[in-house]
């Protein structure tokens, strides 16, 4: 497989896992403080990346220089799955997802800061369509809402995690030192739990753990090997193969893997013309995959440069 397609393909299995984060999510959210919550995620995510990196690649002392790369993008992934907790309160899984596909705009607008990546008109096109999607999903489909702006609490909350979920993406090659994507995965991760333990230290002491209900275990395991664990990796791969926007892109996919989760639940679906935004989301991600093959992405990866 071409770079482009392998890191096409960690991001197809990226949107999937992540997926199923909103919809157990949202039924652990009021049961937990979502930083103690993510402390302990970091906590065992950290040692099962520790553990595979020490088996493959080995954790050398040079991919430890400059921990303050480490510290800044744990910090950022921190505060993106702190928020996402806090709005899962009250926002509803699809919605939230929505909420998820504006990354893509925001990323691109990023990578440009960043890194320089230019956003051909395709991929813009397919962004604008992306984020019509989207909105019409989190508005759901109400056009008075949409004049008013009116935006749920859990949404708004969520937005903003978003935001440095966008920041992350691009800061991951522009930090990066040639540290295999487990290794640096390892590094971001003990230093996101390290930061959120000081952060929530005297929640933590405070909570009754062998009192929690059993959904936060399985929230919490769920969240941690699959979708921190293994989906970080599976960022890191693909943002050092593809432009930060096209990386985002596969967001798009992530109200659609919901809708299946729900249904999985016993949850119901949302309105037909709710759906109507998920299909939206779709065919801006048909379009940058055409645009793949339009452009190769070794072609892309050198003009970002």
């Amino acid at each position: 497989m071409t770079p482009g397609a392998q890191g096409h393909l960690a991001m197809l299995a990226f949107s999937a896992l992540v997926a199923g984060s909103f919809s157990l999510g949202a039924q652990a959210a009021n049961e937990i403080d979502p930083a103690v919550l993510n402390a302990a995620r970091f906590a065992l995510a950290a040692l099962v990346i520790g553990v595979a990196a020490a088996v493959t690649t080995g954790l050398p002392r040079t991919a430890f220089q400059a921990p303050w790369r480490y510290a800044l993008l744990g910090g950022t992934f921190a505060i993106y799955f702190v928020l996402m907790f806090e709005g899962l309160k009250t926002a509803a899984p699809v919605s939230a997802a929505a909420v998820f596909t504006l990354t893509p705009v925001m990323a691109a607008g990023f990578g440009w800061v960043l890194l320089r990546q230019i956003t051909t008109p395709r991929m813009a096109l397919a962004l604008s369509i992306g984020a019509a999607g989207a909105l019409w999903v989190i508005f759901r489909a109400d056009l008075e809402a949409l004049r008013a702006f009116e935006i749920g609490r859990g949404e708004a909350i969520y937005f903003f995690g978003c935001v440095a979920h966008a920041i992350y993406t691009p800061m991951v090659r522009k930090l990066n030192r040639g540290e295999p994507a487990v290794v640096f995965t390892f590094g971001m991760l003990v230093a996101g739990a390290l930061l959120l333990t000081l952060y929530s230290w005297s929640d933590i002491a405070a909570t009754e753990w062998t009192g929690l209900p059993a959904i936060v275990w399985i929230t919490l395991i769920y969240i941690a090997v699959f979708a921190s664990a293994a989906t970080f990796v599976l960022l890191q791969f693909a943002t050092l193969r593809l432009p930060s926007a096209k990386v985002m892109a596969y967001t798009y996919l992530t109200p659609s893997w919901v809708i299946l989760w729900e249904i999985a639940f016993g949850n119901s679906v949302p309105h037909p013309l709710v759906l109507g935004g998920v299909v939206l989301t779709i065919v801006a991600l048909a379009l940058l995959l055409r645009d793949d093959g339009a452009r190769p992405v070794e072609q892309e990866l050198r003009q970002a440069r």
